[in-house]
This record gives structure tokens, C-alpha cells and sequence, in this order.
């Protein structure tokens, strides 16, 4: 699969809005503009990495901004957007990725509907940009009177995130240094690249004003909603001493086989989790043929999950395992499982759910040949 990385802008001063604190750091719905945007980039299955673009004097507010997930570290803008975007692409290059999205950190309600739109277009254009066609009659005007009217034929409204081949947008870029340019799509028609057009959203709103801000909260004003999470995974019992259940180690005459700790119910939790915010499977986040999560502890993929509901603006509401085995007993061990699931994922006790079964001597579980868990995660989520 090819691998696609996000960039998202955010070292602009917002000198159109006002005030102290640029736009994209401003609260939305009770986190800042632009941790709506790296969350759900964050949680996108599809996409490899996340980098943010930033001002040299906004490290602190970053760093709140981002608190909690699971980004690559930022790096400085220049002097103008077009700038920071080639600045950022370079820093990109030792990931070799194949595509890039390039996203406006002002823009907080990009879907993964949207960013998949793009993604699939790159794989026939050397671009693909999201845009909604003119549908207001044009006027141009001068002196704050009517010119003339402009044929709106053909004509669209330009949004992000815009995906590129990686290879030919940073060296369009590196083409176009010093010409003004306003969006990644203008650099790349300047050197003759082919950009598709996909369909955005009215929703894919950019802030620009106080009334764009205030009409960006106005979206988050409903009640919220609850969704839920399945998740299930097997793992087959290979030499050992003792097993990884819910983050306790359990004592047994053999251990799970797996890439990580082989931790089957964190598993199942984590792909629960990921389920219930659309955030895809552990495998994507987490891929197996990773060097770096062998034998590491499914704790972290666990948190991981947590981070991104919390990203998101959502809240864990409640978990529940179920272990499938013949041996080892798990009741003994369930006290001590609840306390580490609840400790993971910052619930209280009582909304920690932990039960074991049998299969009555049935299937691989009832031959002893591994253990399986199923869970279910519920997750409230704001509109």
C-alpha cells in the first residue's frame, strides 16, 4: 500500500482575525482549532504520519494543541504560507512517503470520507484537490460598484487537505520558491503537473473571521452521540511461563505467540476503540511487519486508542473484555485486570468490565490450543 503522510500548516499569524493568540489555537468546542485537525488526520487509518508546521513562537501552544497524540515532531515555517509548506515537504523527505496531503490548520472539520476522495485520486493525477463548484452569480466591482458580471462556469471553490505524489509537489515547490502563490494547487500548475478535481463539503470550512469561529461553534452545539465498538483476536499458545491478559501477566504453562506481548484482550480493546470512532484496526496503526512493536507492550496500543477518542473530543464511556479459554483460570486475576484496564484508560472501576467463558471443550479454545477475546468499547463522540 502506498504510503500516504499529512502536513498541516498552522505557523500563519492570522493577522485577518486579530487579537493575541493566532486563530488556529483559539477553543472550539473546548480544544484549540487546530487539535480538531491533527486528531482526526491522526486517527485516519489510511495515513502513515502527521506533521504539523508551526511558528517558531508557538512551540507552547503546540504543544497543548497536540497533547496526546501520536505525532511526528514539528517543524518551523518561513515567511509565507507557500514557504512553510516547501519547509515542511523537505523535512518530509527521508520518510520517502508516496503521497502527501497538504492540510490548512485553520480548516477543523475535514472527514475521512473527504481525505479518502483525495487519496484515491492521486492514484491516477499527479494532484487531487478538494472543491465545491460556483454557484452564486460572480460580480466584479471597483469603487464599490458593479463592473461586470463573471461567467462562474467552470469555476470552483478551493479547499484542503490537497494531496500530491510526493516526489513531483516538492520539487514543484522547490520550482516555485519566491513567486506568491495561494495554494499548494497553483505550485503545482505552475511546473505542469495534472491536478484532479474531487468533491469537498460545505462543511470543510475554513476560519478566517470571528463570525467564521463563531459559526464553527455553533456546528458542536448538539447534544453529542454515543457509538460502539467490536473488537476480536486469537492468538495460539507457543513455549513459556506465563501469559499477558488485560496488562496483568498471568503464570501458565505457555505463553501467546505474537509480534508484541501478544496481549489478546488489549487487542480486542484497542480494535473496540478504534472501531467506535472509525479510526480503522490496531493493524493500521500498529503493522506487524514493524520492527518497532516486536514484543513491545499492548499497553500502548491501548493508550494509543485512549488518545485518539480523546483527540477526537470524545469520552470513553465504558469497556467490556470477554476471555475465551480453558486455562489459565482467570478469575483470580480479574480484580487485578480491571484495575490495569481502568488505569489505561483513565475510567473509574465501575465502568470496567472483565469476564472469562469457556467453550465447553469445543474448537481451538476448547483444545487448548490458544485463547481468544471479544470486547466492546462506548465511546461518546460530540456532533
Amino acid at each position: 500500500m502506498a504510503k500516504t503522510v499529512a502536513l498541516v500548516v498552522a505557523a500563519g499569524r492570522g493577522r485577518r482575525f486579530g487579537g493575541d493568540i493566532p486563530k488556529q489555537y483559539l477553543p472550539l468546542n473546548g480544544r484549540p482549532v487546530l487539535r480538531h485537525s491533527l486528531a482526526r488526520l491522526a486517527a485516519d487509518p489510511a495515513i502513515a504520519a502527521v506533521r504539523a508546521v508551526i511558528h517558531p513562537d508557538d512551540r507552547d501552544l503546540y504543544d497543548e494543541a497536540a497533547r496526546g497524540l501520536a505525532l511526528l515532531e514539528p517543524v518551523h515555517g518561513g515567511d509565507t504560507r507557500q514557504d512553510s509548506v516547501r519547509l515542511g515537504l523537505e523535512s518530509l523527505a527521508s520518510l520517502s512517503p508516496d503521497k502527501v496531503l497538504i492540510h490548512d490548520g485553520a480548516r477543523p472539520f475535514l472527514d475521512e470520507a473527504l481525505v479518502a476522495r483525495v487519496v484515491a485520486a492521486l492514484d491516477d493525477h499527479d494532484g487531487a484537490i478538494p472543491a465545491i463548484a460556483v454557484a452564486d452569480t460572480l460580480k466584479k466591482g471597483r469603487d464599490g460598484l458593479v463592473e461586470t458580471t463573471v461567467d462562474r462556469a467552470g469555476l470552483w471553490r478551493a479547499q484542503t487537505p490537497q494531496g500530491f505524489r510526493f516526489g513531483p509537489i516538492l520539487g514543484a515547490h522547490r520550482a516555485a520558491a519566491g513567486n506568491e502563490l495561494t495554494d499548494d494547487s497553483a505550485v503545482a500548475e505552475h511546473t505542469g503537473l495534472r491536478v484532479a478535481l474531487v468533491a469537498g463539503t460545505e462543511g470543510n470550512v475554513k476560519i478566517t473571521t470571528t463570525e467564521d469561529l463563531a459559526r464553527a461553534q455553533v456546528a458542536f452545539a448538539g447534544p453529542g452521540y454515543t457509538c460502539v465498538g467490536n473488537g476480536f483476536d486469537v492468538h495460539r499458545f507457543a513455549p513459556g511461563t506465563g501469559v499477558w491478559l488485560c496488562g496483568v501477566r498471568v503464570p501458565h504453562d505457555f505463553a501467546l505467540e505474537g509480534h508484541s506481548d501478544a496481549d489478546v484482550a488489549l487487542h480486542a480493546l484497542t480494535d473496540a476503540i478504534l472501531g467506535a470512532v472509525g479510526a480503522g484496526d490496531i493493524g493500521a496503526h500498529f503493522p506487524p511487519t514493524d520492527s518497532q512493536w516486536k514484543g513491545a507492550s499492548s499497553d500502548r496500543f491501548l493508550a494509543h486508542a485512549r488518545n485518539l477518542v480523546d483527540g477526537l473530543g470524545g469520552r470513553l464511556v465504558h469497556v467490556d473484555v470477554t476471555l475465551i479459554c480453558e486455562r489459565p483460570k482467570v478469575g483470580p486475576h480479574r480484580p487485578a485486570m480491571r484495575q490495569r484496564l481502568a488505569e489505561i484508560l483513565g475510567l473509574a472501576l465501575s465502568r470496567v468490565s472483565v469476564k472469562a467463558t469457556t467453550t465447553e471443550g469445543l474448537g481451538f479454545t476448547g483444545r487448548r490450543e490458544g485463547i481468544a477475546a471479544q470486547a466492546t468499547a462506548t465511546v461518546w463522540m460530540p456532533v
